[in-house]
């Protein structure tokens, strides 16, 4: 097998297909103390709002279509031609596109819609379901299917099914039925699914969502609310500051949670970052379910929008982080403080279970020329230590309108920033159409050694029974860990459907000279992992190795 590529085995049917893919590079001969930057390409031509990384290693990329020209052409001469667009009606450039990590290429893709801080979820087939936006966009559902085997896929507009209601600034998340929920939006106080059962309504009414929103024009601070599945198949809901268990199914709220300590705000525009930390099946006895904890860091204080909106006068963000662990007796939140504070950060669950958060200003809040001092130093935090590690800094200022998200290869993608009304390259902080990767420390030279090379998978980590993995490794240290991480979907601070399931490992043993074999167990439910497709990682003595693709079914 050539160096940089790796095989497995995916079930079909009854059959099994044996699959060679090819990734990026995966180390580096210098230092990586830290980690390391590299700029992967210094102009896409868009500036990357949203990101989805799809199953055939790709990344869709897109921005809005209401603001002009981009840099970057549409492919064969191709225009857009839409009359409700506010400023080009016919438009021969391309505001989304598809990138290729592993070649480091691009190519132009079709947006006919405005999906202008819209959301999105991957469907169980790996489809990516595309909902809302602004203007001609607010109920618009949009699709895209990878085509790995053709460089022909684009853009489909759903022209006989719509949203029952305008959605911008809504978020998503996969049901463990395989049903997407989309959540508020901006005037928006309801909820619905995609797709909708004869016995669904066209909307739910949630009053959570009117009750969380903050009475000053323009400071909703409710917008894009955290939405996190848990185990027990119910839906953890945060806005503002505040937060509920709340079940879909029936309309109801089963608990409200305290509030978040300290007086800041935490959504859009008051910009934080949430996440579900990993749910560590390797300790669990029987049917419990393994302890599911948020995580929630950053924000902006009451009025920081208004002020820096109208007065240019930014206040200090927060540098506070809260947990809670949501299925304890009495669940309280558990604050903590990151080295620096930090208003629109991105936070990105690594394969090894430590959480990288990045991206960002220390002052002001999201909306445009809202934000002032950038923060270059990603962090590193360890949940199992509650600690916080200042990592290598990078190099281009990251805030309003910019995202991230977790390569197969382990590196970290890195786009956007926008803190402007159109594009504007003269600006102090201009808009940013680079991609920039973070690699973390285990991509080092350092590291090689230890690094797994997966080689096979038996099944495709079925559901409460054990699966095998075979893989390579140069130098045997111990301590093996399979991980299943769900891609998300990136936008405003918020990886929606972001996930990590570590799985219980039966067993390790070596079967040839650098090469063994892993037993684990499939997750036990679909509300612990929802089916769809999922990164698969070895971990060993803390370094992951690249991904392979299995769909959870």
């Amino acid at each position: 097998m050539k160096a940089g590529t790796m095989a497995f085995k995916i079930k079909n049917g009854t059959s099994f297909l044996f699959v060679i893919l090819s990734f990026g590079i995966f180390s580096s001969t210098r230092s990586t103390k830290g980690g390391h930057w590299v700029e992967v390409q210094r102009s896409i031509g868009i500036s990357a709002m949203h990101m989805q990384v799809m199953f055939d290693n790709k990344v869709v990329i897109f921005d809005r279509t209401d603001f002009g020209p981009s840099n970057i052409s549409l492919s064969n001469g191709r225009c857009r031609y839409n009359p409700r667009d506010m400023a080009l009606k016919l438009d021969c450039t391309a505001h989304s596109v598809l990138y290729d990590p592993a070649a480091n290429t691009l190519r132009p893709l079709t947006l006919h819609t405005d999906a202008w801080c819209s959301s999105g979820a991957l469907t169980p087939d790996g489809t990516l379901l595309q909902t809302g936006g602004f203007n001609d966009g607010y109920t618009r559902l949009r699709s895209f299917t990878p085509c790995p085997h053709h460089d022909t896929c684009d853009w489909r507009e759903h022209t006989s099914h719509n949203l029952s209601t305008s959605r911008w600034y809504a978020s998503n998340q996969i049901l463990p039925d395989g049903k997407i929920i989309i959540v508020g939006g901006r005037n928006s106080f309801t909820y619905e699914f995609i797709p909708k059962a004869k016995t669904d309504k066209p909307f739910y009414f949630l009053p959570f969502l009117k009750l969380t929103r903050d009475p000053i024009r323009g400071e909703e601070n409710n917008l894009y609310p955290f939405l996190h599945l848990l185990p027990d198949a119910n839906l953890f809901i945060f806005a503002n500051r505040n937060s509920i268990l709340f079940d879909y199914t029936r309309n109801k709220v089963l608990r409200t949670f305290p509030l978040l300590p300290g007086r800041e705000k935490r959504n859009y525009p008051s910009t934080a970052s949430s996440v579900l930390l990993p749910l560590n099946l390797t300790a669990l006895n029987g049917t419990r379910l393994p302890v599911a904890e948020i995580m929630i860091c950053g924000g902006a204080y009451p009025g920081a929008f208004t002020l820096a909106n109208k007065l240019k006068i930014f206040l200090e963000a927060s540098r506070t982080c809260g947990r809670l662990r949501v299925f304890d007796a009495n669940p309280k939140w558990v604050m903590e403080n990151m080295p620096m504070p930090r208003v629109m950060p991105d936070m990105i669950l690594l394969p090894t279970g430590n959480v990288v958060i990045l991206n960002g200003a220390m002052n002001g809040t999201a909306g445009w020329e809202n934000a002032v001092n950038p923060v270059f130093y990603p962090v590193l935090y360890k949940p199992g230590l509650r600690s916080f590690e200042m990592l290598s800094p990078a190099s281009t200022p990251r805030m309003y309108h910019s995202s991230s998200v977790l390569l197969p290869d382990g590196r970290i993608l890195v786009g956007g920033s926008n803190p402007h009304r159109l594009y504007h390259f003269r600006a102090y902080y201009p808009t940013e159409l680079s991609l920039d990767a973070y690699c973390p420390e285990y991509l080092g030279a350092e590291a090689e050694a230890w690094r797994p090379s997966i080689v096979a998978v038996n099944d495709t980590a079925p559901y409460g029974r054990v699966f095998a993995v075979t893989f390579s490794l140069r130098e045997w240290l111990g301590g093996v860990a399979v991980t299943l991480v769900a891609p998300s979907f990136t936008t405003h601070s918020f990886a929606m459907n972001q996930r990590v399931v570590v799985l219980d490992v039966v067993g390790v043993k070596e079967v040839a000279e650098f090469g063994y074999r892993v037993v684990a167990r499939g997750p036990p439910s679909l509300a612990v992992a929802p089916p769809g497709y999922y990164m698969l990682f070895i971990v060993h003595a803390g370094v992951p190795s690249a991904a392979v693709w299995v769909q959870v079914k």
